[in-house]
């Protein structure tokens, strides 16, 4: 045997004609490899100068991959979307003869990680055929489908649309549009590839939930929250960027999470880019912007109407000031250099819905809130941490290390109210107050320098007194530290007084997606603790906003807007915390209040309802508005139960008597069960006991009470 084969190798090796000698050369000089085996090679790639690219995402070649389309043109065959060239499409049918929904289904063979989708439209057709309105679905057999996993509205131009998603594992996506939605005849696609990673997150029901997706046709960098539950965003003068702005316009979406619809317009009416504003929901419910690349207008925002109404201008030019509602009603504004030039001062000034004028304070100074920003003063009074407080005052918390009380009376005042704690100036860090009635705000994180500065996990709890008093500063978590540094990040109060805080990175530079924080934390003031959440796949930094939804979770959105650069994100994701989840993922059973509450109530009376079941706490939390991690707006109260027994899930609760604690405004009321979890909010309006408003006479005030009347007149 040894014998026999010595022969064989020693004849290849001299005569070079034996064929196991050739194809083993060959093999050993890698010309084995012949090209006769499919291979996806394409002539187009889904690049991302314009937007972010998935996290950590790989391209899945798809030369394994089938298609099914439920509606395709005979010379546009479903093959076309995956066939490498971006000179051929698939086409759906004509819209007319087909259902509502047109679907494009993958059998990727094999299971992956799959974490984004990115279709190319049809490149030779300008809007025809454009996919705006859509799903995105996955499964693991094809008969039983998870999702939608993404959802919502892509930009209606023609360009790459990309969708990025938890990594789910799954061997068939699924993308459906929606026919009625679109303005063209038909829809196709040039090109479709996924995405996927090479590892998988844990899904831990305890530690929250991410998804779904929800793609808007704007960058997010501002919102709020209307009366109904809809959630209004938007980006600047274009859809990507701020820069360059001509003025004059805003683009907008509009969010339903009920319906999940996604509408697009732009605002051109009150001709004022509302980058980089300051927003308000004064006390009459009206949502006021201010500045920004526009640095001069007031918008003010009506969203039981969806209009928007063109303000009076400030009297100072501002963009990146921060606003406030105070107990009467009014908005107070101040600071806001990086617009309308830093040689003057940016002191304050106050708004009064009940005459829509503005009244400059020149007492009210900027000076003493300003931060020692290495940019110098155009970044120094930035992205105030204000707070309305009692008897018309403001309390300033940060973000500079020196924090002050502002009154409005006459011209304006203020006073020192000591230093943060051992706090250093915390740009872009945080601030919440999550118990108004105790006067508690926590701050977390931020850096001393606007950019290219190092961030800090610093935590402290303020504690309010009366007006002019100065706070009490203790450190909140174990040392006064969260678990990560963080700066640009967001946070958002829940129902329960715990404190949501995500995204962020631990070296600020705008614009940049290194150095990201994934792992969200809650703060619990009860066992002043910070806990670690479920890690998400998706950068949020610079230009993110998060927003509590009328059912308890979080909206967490944006980043970027820098037109073509890759840190722009048209897109927001839920995250459901761990209250209301089963050990098992699933929804927990919830309270529901089944009362008809009223639409209007004033601070220091009585709110009586019944609920579905026995509940243990109750809370009010006021809407909110959010951009570059400011939200002066959002704060809770809690409020204790009054039970009339012995009628079972009857209960009745307090509102504090003192406005400054219960700003005027839209609130949400929560009821939690036994087990912390939340019903879904009812939403009334609070009034003030305040019976003047900035010297109002009898019909001003009743505008203010009257927002539909007011914006009536303020339309004429």
């Amino acid at each position: 045997m040894k014998l026999h084969w010595a022969g064989l190798l020693l004849g290849a090796s001299l005569e070079g004609v034996n064929a196991m000698g050739t194809y083993l050369l060959e093999a050993m000089n890698r010309e084995r490899v012949s090209g006769y085996g499919p291979v996806d090679e394409p002539s187009w790639e889904p690049t991302f100068f314009d937007e972010s690219p998935p996290h950590k995402g790989h391209r899945i070649s798809r030369e394994d991959w089938t298609l099914t389309c439920n509606s395709e043109e005979r010379d546009y065959p479903c093959q076309n979307a995956i066939d490498g060239s971006n000179t051929t499409s698939w086409r759906s049918g004509p819209i007319s003869h087909l259902k509502s929904h047109i679907s494009i289904t993958v059998d990727l063979k094999v299971h992956y990680s799959v974490s984004a989708l990115v279709i190319l439209p049809p490149i030779d057709t300008e809007k025809d055929g454009l996919i705006t309105h859509h799903e995105i679905w996955v499964s693991k057999d094809n008969k039983n489908w998870e999702g939608p996993i993404a959802y919502g509205m892509w930009p209606n131009t023609n360009r790459q649309r990309l969708s990025v998603f938890e990594p789910t594992s799954a061997r068939y996506v699924k993308l459906t549009a929606n026919a009625e939605a679109t303005e063209s005849s038909w829809i196709g696609i040039s090109e479709l590839n996924l995405y996927a990673t090479l590892y998988t997150i844990p899904r831990d029901p305890k530690n929250g939930l991410w998804g779904p997706t929800i793609d808007f046709p704007v960058v997010p960098v501002a919102g709020a929250q209307e009366k109904s539950g809809n959630i209004v965003l938007w980006s600047s003068w274009a859809a990507d960027q701020f820069h360059s702005t001509p003025g004059g316009q805003t683009a907008m979406a509009r969010w339903n999470p009920i319906t999940k619809e996604v509408s697009k317009r732009t605002v051109t009416n009150t001709q004022h880019d509302m980058f980089c504003p300051g927003i308000s929901i004064d006390g009459t419910g009206m949502m006021v912007v201010t500045g920004g690349n526009d640095a001069s207008p007031t918008s003010l925002y009506d969203g039981k109407l969806d209009k928007w109404i063109k303000g009076t201008d400030m009297h100072l030019r501002r963009g990146y000031q921060a606003s406030t509602t105070l107990d009467d009603g009014r908005v107070f504004v101040i600071g806001g250099s990086w617009a309308g030039g830093s040689n003057v001062a940016k002191d304050g000034e106050v708004y009064d819905p009940a005459t829509g004028n503005w009244t400059m304070l020149p007492g009210a100074k900027v000076k003493p809130m300003l931060t020692d920003d290495m940019e110098g003063p155009w970044r120094a009074d930035n992205h105030g941490w204000l707070f309305g407080w009692k008897k018309n005052s403001v309390f300033q918390a940060g973000p500079s290390k020196a924090m002050n009380w502002y009154y409005v009376e006459g011209e304006g005042s203020f006073k020192g109210a000591g230093d943060r704690g051992e706090d250093d100036d915390s740009m872009s860090g945080n601030a919440v107050m999550f118990d108004a009635v105790e006067g508690k705000i926590l701050t977390i994180g931020g850096s001393p320098d606007y950019d290219k500065s190092w961030a800090t996990n610093n935590a402290h709890v303020i504690t309010l007194g009366e007006p002019g008093q100065d706070p009490v500063v203790k450190p909140a978590g174990q040392g006064g530290k969260m678990h990560s540094e963080r700066v640009f990040h967001t946070s958002v109060v829940l129902p329960d007084g715990k404190v949501f805080i995500a995204g962020g990175q631990t070296f600020g530079i705008a614009f940049n997606e290194e150095n990201v924080q994934f792992v969200p934390e809650l703060y619990d003031p009860e066992s002043n603790t910070f806990t670690e959440l479920s890690q998400n796949n998706v950068v949020r930094v610079y230009h993110t906003l998060s927003i509590l939804l009328p059912d308890g979770r979080v909206l967490n959105a944006g980043g970027g807007l820098c037109g073509n650069c890759s840190a722009n994100h048209y897109d927001g994701q839920i995250f459901t915390p761990p209250y209301l989840l089963t050990e098992n993922g699933e929804e927990r059973s919830r309270p529901k209040i089944e009362t008809e509450l009223p639409d209007t109530i004033e601070v220091g009376e009585e709110l009586r309802f019944h609920t579905d079941r026995r509940i243990a706490s109750a809370s009010l939390v006021r809407l909110c508005s959010a951009t570059h991690t400011v939200n002066t707006d959002q704060r809770r109260v809690p409020l204790p139960l009054g039970r009339r027994v012995p009628m079972f899930g009857r209960y009745h609760v307090q509102i504090p008597n003192d406005p400054g604690i219960v700003i005027p405004g839209y609130w949400m009321l929560f009821v939690m069960d036994e087990a912390g979890t939340p019903s879904i909010a009812k939403t009334i309006m609070i009034k003030s006991n305040v019976k003047t408003i900035g010297g109002a006479s009898d019909e001003q005030r009743q505008y203010a009470a009257s927002p539909m009347r007011f914006q009536i007149e303020l339309a004429k």
